[in-house]
């Protein structure tokens, strides 16, 4: 269940396949160029929720999404292509720089920043900022805010949805 408040949006999930399905709903919505801010704590579901997005998007096997922490960029094909980063071992704004990221903002690609919060000086303003944390050790809350006010339909788009 949601709760909407302009530009914000809690849910709660119950456990990993209800985190991945939020996720799922939001990956739908998405529009070419989105840009997703996720951060949490460790283990909370970052990359369930990415999967969701990724399959939302039109990936048609999710188990291909992975957490990039080594790779720290994946790269999945679906209707839209899903750039899928991972800032965790990234230790200056300057190695995000290197890594390219500049040109995978600006390619018309939706792209997730799993630790995103630990390179935000190189973010652009058209983000997404999504949230995870722990409630129980099944039961995650999961915090949306559209600071930059491009998001809106999305937001509707998601209250509106069955979950």
């Amino acid at each position: 269940m949601g709760n909407f408040e302009y530009n914000k949006l809690s849910l709660t999930s119950k456990n990993e396949a209800e985190t991945q399905r939020y996720g799922e709903i939001l990956g739908s919505l998405l529009k070419k160029g989105s840009i997703v801010a996720l951060d949490g704590q460790l283990g909370a579901g970052k990359t369930y929720f990415s999967k969701g997005i990724a399959k939302g998007a039109g990936v048609k096997d999710s188990r291909v999404v992975t957490s990039p922490t080594f790779t720290l960029i994946n790269e999945y094909i679906g209707n839209v292509s899903v750039f899928h980063m991972d800032a965790y071992r990234i230790t200056s704004v300057d190695e995000m720089y290197e890594l390219g990221c500049d040109e995978i903002f600006s390619c018309g690609a939706i792209t997730i920043i799993e630790w995103a919060e630990r390179v935000k000086e190189c973010l652009p303003a058209n983000i997404l900022n999504i949230y995870i944390s722990y409630i129980t050790i099944s039961e995650r809350l999961i915090r949306i805010f559209d600071s930059a006010n491009l998001y809106r339909e999305v937001l509707q788009g998601i209250r509106d949805r069955p979950r």
